[in-house]
C-alpha cells in the first residue's frame, strides 16, 4: 500500500506543477485564439524569448532572478505590441490558413535568431538558491521550485480570470471580437484593446518561459518543441474560458506525468492518443456541456 500511495502522491504533485506551468504558457494563447480568434502559432516564441531574456539578464547584467523575470516579461510585452501593430493586426481579417502560415514563419525567424545569438544547444540555466532544495509536506517532500511554480500559476489564474471575466475590459474585448464595427461605433478603441490583449498574452507566455526553465529547458527550437502541448491545452479548453483552460492544463499535466511514470516506454504517447479520443468525443472542448453544442 505504501508504494502505491507514494506513486499517487508523486503523480499528483508533479503532475500538478507540470500542468500549472502548461497553464501559464497556454493561457495567453487561450486569450488570443479563444477570445480574439487569432491563430497565433508563434505564441511559443514569446515564451522562449522570455526564458532566454531572463537568463541573459541574470548572467550579463547580474540582476536577481525576480527582477530579471519582471524585465523579461515587460520587454516581451512591449515587443508584442510592436509585432501586433506591424504584423498581427493585418491577420485579424485573414483566413485561418494565412494566420497559421504567417505565425509559423515568425517561429522560424525567432528560432534562427536564438540560434545565432545563443547557439544551437540547450541554454544552461541555474535556479536561484532560494528555489533549490525541498519542502517537507508531511506525507512526502516536494521541490521548492515546483511549489513556487504552483503558487505562481494559481495566482496568474486568479488575476487573469478577474481581468477577463469580471471587468469591463473583458466585456469590451468580447464585444469587439463579436462585432468590431458596432464596438467602434459606441466608442471602443478596438485597435488599442487588441494591442493590450495581445501584449498580455505574450507577457504571460514570457512569464511561463522564465519560471518554467527548470521543467522545460531552453533551446532554439523551444517555440516548436512545446507548441503541441500548448495547442492540446487550448483545444481541450475549447471556449477561451480561464477556468476551462486551467482544468485542461491540469488534466494534461496529470495524464502526461502518470503515463510517463506508469508506462515509461510508451507514456510519452499517451496524451496524444487520449487527445484523439477526446476530440472525437468532445470536439468543442473538454468542459463544454453537451447541451451547448
Amino acid at each position: 500500500m505504501q508504494p502505491f500511495l507514494s506513486g499517487v502522491a508523486f503523480v499528483g504533485l508533479y503532475g500538478l506543477s507540470y500542468g500549472i506551468l502548461l497553464f501559464i504558457i497556454s493561457i495567453g494563447l487561450v486569450i488570443t485564439m479563444g477570445l480574439m480568434r487569432v491563430m497565433n502559432l508563434a505564441h511559443g516564441a514569446f515564451a522562449a524569448i522570455g526564458g532566454y531574456a531572463t537568463i541573459a539578464l541574470m548572467k550579463s547584467a547580474g540582476l536577481p532572478y525576480g527582477l530579471a523575470l519582471a524585465c523579461a516579461v515587460v520587454g516581451v510585452a512591449a515587443l508584442a505590441v510592436l509585432l501586433e501593430r506591424a504584423v498581427f493586426a493585418y491577420l485579424y481579417s485573414a483566413s485561418d490558413l494565412d494566420q497559421v502560415l504567417m505565425t509559423l514563419g515568425v517561429n522560424f525567424v525567432v528560432i534562427a535568431f536564438l540560434t545565432l545569438v545563443f547557439g544551437p544547444n540547450l541554454y544552461p540555466a541555474a535556479l536561484p538558491p532560494s528555489l533549490r532544495g525541498s519542502v517537507d509536506l508531511g506525507f512526502r517532500s516536494f521541490e521548492t521550485y515546483r511549489l513556487f511554480l504552483t503558487t505562481i500559476g494559481f495566482a496568474v489564474a486568479a488575476l487573469v480570470y478577474f481581468g477577463f471575466e469580471r471587468t469591463s475590459f473583458g466585456a469590451r474585448l468580447r464585444a469587439a471580437v463579436d462585432n468590431r464595427t458596432m464596438a467602434q461605433a459606441i466608442g471602443i478603441d478596438t485597435g488599442r484593446l487588441f494591442s493590450i490583449s495581445f501584449a498580455i498574452g505574450a507577457g504571460l507566455a514570457a512569464l511561463g518561459g522564465g519560471v518554467g526553465m527548470g521543467l522545460m529547458p531552453l533551446e532554439p527550437f523551444y517555440p516548436l518543441k512545446y507548441l503541441v502541448l500548448v495547442l492540446i491545452v487550448v483545444s481541450l479548453s475549447g471556449t477561451g474560458d480561464v477556468r476551462s483552460a486551467l482544468g485542461a492544463a491540469l488534466f494534461v499535466g496529470l495524464v502526461d506525468t502518470a503515463g510517463r511514470f506508469l508506462l515509461p516506454e510508451v507514456g510519452g504517447f499517451l496524451i496524444y492518443a487520449l487527445l484523439i479520443g477526446l476530440i472525437v468525443w468532445r470536439r468543442d472542448g473538454l468542459f463544454v456541456p453537451r447541451t451547448a453544442r
